[in-house]
């Protein structure tokens, strides 16, 4: 009977694919709360499987990324293996973790069953051996194809399938060749054993790691799955180092240059600057910017020319007037002033989205400031979108605004620095929007003592399916993310949240109490059942998880709560579920009300 109403509800609710595998339920079901742990084994199969089609030096530096999660080597260890700095080493694991992230999508999209059938026709000719050329490919496609991005819409981010933040232990499988051969100690359990190796034991495969490490440096990390078969073997030579890769903006002559058609596969590899000046990585670890596109923006075009490459735009503004449904926009790296309101109205469709996104890996800015405080800098009330590697800042205001939109992807964004809000979406209607993969941070309004500067809102308004994954919401003045007011079930999942809740600017008459997750709020909160699926809230000013007042049936499975000034989760009016959360070093570890099942484990 459950799954009958289960299956007339999304019936009812027409779905773009992208978003479909990650619709809530109204209501906790068992299922959900036992599927959890299938879940993350699922993506350990798969980051099995993904590590084959990285380049040989991102290969190294997963190996020894992968040891320093375990909490065998810190970060120096890893900076002297590669013999760079601890900035460059910062460099090549943000770069080996873009490239992992296109590797993963497309083991999910191979995985899919059925799988996409233009996927299969793109991989017509491939032998299965995953090599550049053929990671190139599938990826092009992968990037822009609905069906295919909605099988990777549920991955669990790879910090959760080894021990995370210091908190948990490591996992059974590693811990014994790795401590009789590093001479680092392992690193410390903060939680109960038995609810993290739910998470890291294997089900299908059987996995090692074994990280020899010398007093000099490491110099061998062999990953190998089930059966004994290596995936992935690395010797490192410090003497030759793999390549340092970093974001950058193209030179003048780099924009003279058109963009490699199909048949000479262009590389995703940014041009490598020189060691002396280390670049730093931008906050949200990587771009995933497209290779090609039907119109472009840059610094040093005109909004007179035609948008091609030869010819660009010289405002994303114009842009976004005259591109139509099934149509790319490529913002070249540069810094874009925008003086009026932005707006995006026009619709994409199910198989024909517009997309707005940085190009490849150069990094484009869009500054709001100059935008008045009074009006919103950038508003889109249209369908069906996917926005991503922008970076956008120093609103006045909200930084961007969903308006009742529906269908719509924000990923690989860098927000931050806005007075209200850095991503709000908001209004009736706002159905079916994924935010995935972002950074929301130094967000500060500083005329309200700190009661305002928010990382993400979900708020004013209902429409299900919503669905953000795999951000960070930091040092924003008030909370990482609200829920309040919002009338409909959101799911979070994979989310950290830390930091917020602090005067970092020197505020006047700061009264702040910002937290890391808030579920609800307003004068009347509608009681939601919002889902919350291995989430982290630390070091924040106030709660980590709170229900502001929510009453719903919201489930929580997996979450961690640590550090917190508050309590770690505050749910006096929740009809919470609870199930497998953790909370430690909080200010209290839970004030529970008499409606919540289930407790919180408070090692």
């Amino acid at each position: 009977m459950q799954d009958h109403h289960r299956a007339r509800r999304r019936r009812a609710v027409p779905q773009d694919p992208v978003v479909t595998a990650a619709i809530p339920d109204d209501a906790p079901d068992p299922a959900d709360i036992a599927s959890a742990g299938a879940v993350a084994d699922d993506g350990r199969r798969g980051l099995a499987l993904a590590a084959r089609w990285l380049d040989p030096a991102h290969q190294a530096v997963l190996g020894l990324w992968w040891a320093e999660a375990c909490g065998q080597l810190g970060r120096a260890d890893l900076a002297r293996a590669l013999d760079v700095g601890r900035r460059h080493a910062a460099v090549r694991v943000q770069r080996m973790r873009g490239q992992l992230d296109v590797a993963r999508g497309i083991v999910a999209a191979l995985d899919a069953a059925p799988r996409c059938a233009d996927l299969a026709r793109t991989a017509t000719g491939w032998d299965g051996t995953p090599s550049p050329l053929w990671r190139k490919r599938l990826d092009r496609h992968v990037r822009r194809c609905d069906t295919c991005l909605s099988a990777s819409a549920a991955l669990v981010p790879p910090e959760r399938l080894v021990p995370a933040l210091g908190l948990l232990p490591v996992p059974v499988a590693l811990s014994t060749s790795v401590r009789e051969l590093s001479a680092s100690p392992p690193v410390a359990s903060g939680a109960p054993v038995g609810w993290w190796q739910g998470w890291v034991e294997p089900v299908r495969d059987g996995w090692e790691a074994i990280v020899a490490r010398p007093a000099a440096a490491v110099t061998a990390v062999a990953l190998t799955v089930g059966g004994g078969a290596t995936v992935t073997t690395v010797v490192m030579s410090p003497e030759r180092p793999p390549a340092v890769v970093v974001a950058s903006t193209p030179s003048p002559d780099a924009r003279d240059r058109p963009p490699e058609t199909s048949s000479s596969e262009p590389s995703h590899e940014p041009v490598a600057p020189s060691p002396a000046e280390p670049v730093e990585p931008p906050p949200d670890g990587t771009t995933r910017g497209v290779v090609t596109a039907d119109l472009y923006v840059a610094p040093d075009g005109s909004d007179a020319a035609d948008g091609s490459w030869a010819r660009p735009f010289a405002t994303v503004a114009h842009a976004v007037e005259v591109v139509r449904p099934g149509q790319t926009v490529a913002v070249r790296g540069g810094t874009y002033v925008v003086d009026e309101p932005l707006r995006l109205t026009t619709d994409g469709a199910p198989g024909a989205r517009i997309v707005l996104s940085g190009y490849r890996d150069e990094l484009p800015v869009l500054d709001l400031g100059q935008v008045p405080a009074d009006e919103w800098p950038i508003v889109q009330d249209a369908d069906h979108w996917t926005v991503g590697s922008l970076e956008i800042r120093g609103s006045r205001s909200h930084g961007y605004v969903c308006l009742s939109c529906a269908a719509s992807v924000f990923e690989h964004l860098d927000v931050h620095d806005n007075t209200r809000s850095g991503l709000e979406l908001r209004g009736e209607g706002t159905r079916d929007n994924v935010v995935r993969d972002s950074a929301f941070h130094h967000n500060h309004d500083d005329s309200a003592g700190g009661s305002a500067g928010i990382g993400l809102g979900v708020k004013f308004g209902s429409g299900e399916g919503n669905v953000v994954m795999r951000n960070r919401f930091f040092e924003n003045a008030d909370d990482g993310v609200d829920l309040g007011d919002f009338g409909s079930a959101v799911t979070l999942r994979d989310n950290e949240s830390y930091g917020n809740g602090f005067d970092r600017w020197g505020i006047a008459g700061w009264q702040g109490n910002g937290g890391g997750f808030t579920l609800g709020g307003g004068d009347d909160p509608p009681a939601v059942a919002h889902v919350l699926v291995g989430n982290v809230a630390w070091g924040n000013g106030h709660h980590g998880f709170t229900d502001g007042g929510n009453r719903g049936a919201l489930l929580f499975a997996g979450n961690v709560a640590r550090d917190n000034g508050g309590a770690g989760y505050f749910l006096a009016d929740a009809a919470a579920v609870l199930d497998g959360d953790v909370a430690t070093g909080n200010d209290v570890p839970a004030k529970l009300g008499d409606a919540v099942v289930g407790d919180v484990a408070a090692p």
